[in-house]
């Protein structure tokens, strides 16, 4: 029961994320957008959990950290570094939102 909360729980987390980045991008350039909205915010989500994933990956080699490749929950496997990258990635556009740049 709690696994399959988890799941819609990343799965609302996820349609926020996206959501929220098309938000942004609307609010960016509406003129030049040759794709969907939906597509570039998705496309944005992937690079930016790939860029994560690399960074960590990167900082577990380095400082040679024992993490397990592979984690079981409710009988699914899943790459525990995988999962941190997608939910940095996630909360990025809410991390920006609540604390956002100076542009000045």
């Amino acid at each position: 029961m709690h696994f399959w909360a988890l799941i819609i729980l990343l799965i609302i987390l996820i349609g926020g994320s996206i959501w929220m980045r098309m938000c942004c991008l609307r609010a960016v350039d509406s003129s030049k957008v040759q794709q969907t909205v939906f597509s570039i915010a998705v496309q944005e989500l992937v690079a930016t959990a790939g860029g994560v994933y690399l960074s960590i990956i990167a900082l577990v080699s380095f400082l040679k950290l024992d993490i397990p490749e592979k984690l079981a929950v409710a009988g699914i496997s899943f790459d525990p570094i995988a999962l941190l990258a997608i939910g940095v990635a996630v909360a990025q556009p809410l991390w920006r939102r609540l604390f956002p740049e100076n542009t000045e």
